[in-house]
């Protein structure tokens, strides 16, 4: 297994890009933001989705937390014309939804999905929201699949502790510590951008878009999107992006209507 970020950038290359961030206030300065939109076939499934209310169970250690979501975590593997791509997703449903970021598997001519328990099953594409960067997978043959809760980011607040769990060059099961840097953040390209993202010092890289962060109740709270780079070098330096999960849940209730 090759897991170094160069590699792993030739790979995506034919579906990666570099984006502009911009941040309240003004524009940061030489930062780039690994992050992909683009156009993808929509379809629809017809399990919804929703986010449960608020938490009000007790904190949870880290490793509780990680014992707690990480079976609700998978890898997401793609085939495109120009090579492979890896990424991370959450379960949703025990039937075999399964969201992700839309650039993980945008043009993708085979999608599988690798589960917590070493299974590795077919999915397809159930609906996909280019602007949005998300996508709802449907794995094959599921039924017995762990989905996680998804939580209300509304609540989040700066200095709150995360988890960010996914599959990092290609490393499942990888879960990693911070806290909630900032919310409401925009990342751009050109013309293509999200907003309202959370930002997050817990360390995130190639390979974890798609794949939950979590808080310390053991809830989704956001999908993580994107990293912030200073030239490049694609790795962590701090800086990543999620996208929150009561917009990750609209949507996917959307794609799954």
């Amino acid at each position: 297994m090759d897991i170094t970020p160069k590699s792993w950038r030739r790979r995506v290359a034919a579906a990666s890009v570099a984006a502009a961030l911009c941040v309240a206030g003004g524009t940061g300065g030489g930062i780039l933001a690994t992050q992909v939109a683009g156009a993808a076939p929509v379809a629809t499934a017809t399990t919804a989705v929703a986010a449960e209310p608020a938490s009000t169970g007790a904190t949870l250690s880290a490793a509780q937390v990680a014992a707690e979501v990480t079976p609700s975590v998978v890898t997401v593997l793609a085939d495109t014309a120009g090579g492979s791509a890896e990424g991370s997703g959450v379960v949703l449903s025990a039937d075999g939804l399964v969201l992700t970021n839309n650039h993980v598997v945008e043009s993708a001519s085979r999608v599988r999905v690798s589960l917590a328990d070493g299974r590795t099953l077919d999915a397809t594409v159930a609906g996909a929201d280019a602007d949005a960067d998300l996508a709802v997978l449907r794995v094959s043959g599921a039924s017995d699949l762990t989905p996680a809760t998804l939580g209300r980011s509304a609540d989040l607040r700066v200095g709150d502790a995360v988890l960010a769990i996914g599959s990092p060059l290609g490393l499942a099961g990888t879960v990693t510590a911070g806290i909630v840097s900032a919310v409401d953040r925009t990342i751009q390209d050109g013309g293509t951008s999200l907003t309202g993202l959370i930002q997050t010092d817990a360390p995130v890289n190639p390979g974890s878009s798609g794949g939950p962060l979590v808080d310390s109740t053991g809830q989704v709270v956001g999908i993580t999107v994107a990293i912030a780079t200073t030239g490049q070098d694609s790795g962590n330096i701090g800086v990543g992006f999620a996208i929150p999960s009561d917009t990750a849940a609209a949507v996917a209730a959307q794609l799954t209507s």
